[in-house]
């Protein structure tokens, strides 16, 4: 399996933390964050990409999806620093060769009061870790 999460939980990480203080980020979902603004990163998909596979079955390629998650609970500009957080992780994603597939406002069920706005990102990237955008 070809896995790079670490390194785009890690580049992204470093560019919030420079930018947010305080900021929580995340690798996982979770129910109730205790800083905000937070931000959570998850490999939503890791797949065999078919079309490098070899008649052996060795992955030469994956295909790979993010799922990135902000949330704010400012009492006032609380969308405005969602999109501004979101054009720090769109820039990192892109620099890095992922396209965004979807960017929307997505209803906090947890707490009314905080925003929270999704995003994804796909690549597909090789085994030596070099990352194409579709």
């Amino acid at each position: 399996m070809i896995n790079i999460e670490s390194e785009v939980f890690n580049t992204l990480a470093t560019v919030l933390r420079a930018g947010y203080d305080p900021i929580s980020i995340y690798g996982e979902y979770v129910k109730a964050p205790s800083v905000f603004p937070c931000v959570t990163i998850e490999e939503k998909d890791n797949y065999v990409y078919e079309r490098s596979q070899t008649s052996d079955g060795i992955e030469n390629h994956a295909g790979l999806m993010y799922e990135i998650n902000v949330y704010s609970n400012k009492s006032s500009g609380k969308k405005s620093q969602c999109k501004e957080i979101f054009a720090l992780i769109d820039g990192e994603m892109a620099g890095m060769g992922f396209t965004r597939t979807l960017l929307n406002p997505f209803p906090n069920e947890q707490d009314a009061t905080v925003y929270r706005m999704i995003g994804r990102y796909r690549a597909v990237v090789s085994s030596d870790q070099k990352i194409y955008r579709r």
